[in-house]
């Protein structure tokens, strides 16, 4: 895990002067001593233009330029295809504002005035992430300038940040990281049994991976409820696969561009009644088609805080009764033809 660094460069953007002054306090007390401020959304497109933050924890609601405007103007132009989190820290609790907010390119939802550990938890978890990102993109700027012999070196340096990544996104209900690593196997033995190429097989099984990357932002009170949840908290949940969608975005490797789709795509349903985006039938990425498939089985036959593990003989029967409503039938097919990891 990388430590939270002191020379991460965080901005915080808010029209009350009360908000700022107890986020300031708060991330100095976290130890966050470059940290910059600014009251309206023109100073603060200013600010994040010339001052590269690590972080910007934004309030959507300002007179003259606001919140959304904001969002939109820095992801449409950041170019580098460095992702870089932006923290929304509002009192709009709406289902409406997280929806438009994600769009535009947020990261993640903190209600004001929240919890001050949480707001912290959640400052340091995406600042891990964007480290993560400066990483690849400085290895990639560094291998792209080599010769196509030094290929592999670049895959090899992906899949480990691939993994990081991934584990970042899973140890929060699976300390272990585990059900990444099989899902990620699962789908690649799916693949095969379907004749897929073997260089979309070493793909699909790294970037399947990084299918919950977007759990790094859904509260643990709703992420590790025991018990069934609420439409308002399944609504949140739901929200992951736009939330792991957008940290994935604007990847140049063919490795992070599956990975964004699968991250998106991944509970869509075959019969078009899934999320994010109600794709049915081949309008859904066939990697995410797969990973569905991987993910559900490895979901149903391991204990989750929520859930007993079922036997296997009944996840595979679950599986066979919902090809061609939740599931792709060609890729249950597949998935029958697999010895499934256990």
């Amino acid at each position: 895990m990388i430590p939270a660094s002191l020379q991460n460069r965080i901005l915080i953007v808010d029209d009350d002067a009360a908000n700022v002054r107890f986020l300031e306090r708060l991330l100095a007390h976290g130890g966050y001593d470059d940290v910059l401020t600014a009251m309206s959304g023109v100073v603060a497109l200013g600010k994040a233009t010339g001052n590269q933050p690590d972080l910007i924890l934004l309030d959507l609601h300002m007179p003259g330029v606001d919140g959304y405007e904001v969002l939109d103007t820095l992801r449409s132009s950041g170019g580098a295809g460095v992702y870089i989190p932006i923290l929304v820290y509002t009192a709009d609790i709406t289902l409406e504002a997280r929806k438009r907010a994600l769009e535009l390119g947020a990261s993640d939802f903190l209600t004001k005035p929240g919890d001050a550990h949480e707001i912290l938890l959640r400052v340091r978890n995406f600042l891990v992430v964007r480290q993560l990102h400066l990483q690849l993109s400085a290895k990639n700027e560094t291998l792209e300038e080599m010769v196509r012999d030094r290929t592999l070196a670049l895959e090899q340096s992906q899949f480990e940040v691939v993994e990081r990544l991934a584990l970042a996104g899973e140890r929060r209900d699976d300390d272990t990281g585990e059900h990444t690593r099989r899902v990620g196997e699962l789908s690649r033995q799916i693949a095969r049994a379907m004749g897929l190429p073997n260089q979309t097989l070493e793909l699909l099984a790294q970037a399947a991976r990084l299918h919950d990357l977007g759990k790094i932002g859904v509260p643990d009170s709703v992420l590790l409820k025991p018990g069934r949840l609420t439409p308002e908290e399944f609504k949140e949940m739901q929200l992951h696969c736009m939330s792991g969608a957008k940290i994935l975005s604007d990847g140049r490797t063919p490795l992070l561009q599956m990975a964004e789709r699968i991250a998106r795509s991944h509970h869509e349903r075959f019969d078009g009644t899934g999320y994010p985006d109600g794709l049915a039938g081949e309008a859904i990425p066939i990697e995410a088609r797969i990973v569905s498939v991987a993910d559900v089985f490895d979901a149903l036959t391991h204990a989750r805080p929520y859930k007993v593990a079922w036997e296997v003989n009944e996840a595979i029967a679950e599986i066979k009764a919902q090809s061609g409503r939740q599931f792709d039938p060609r890729v249950v097919d597949a998935f029958l033809l697999t010895s499934p990891i256990t």
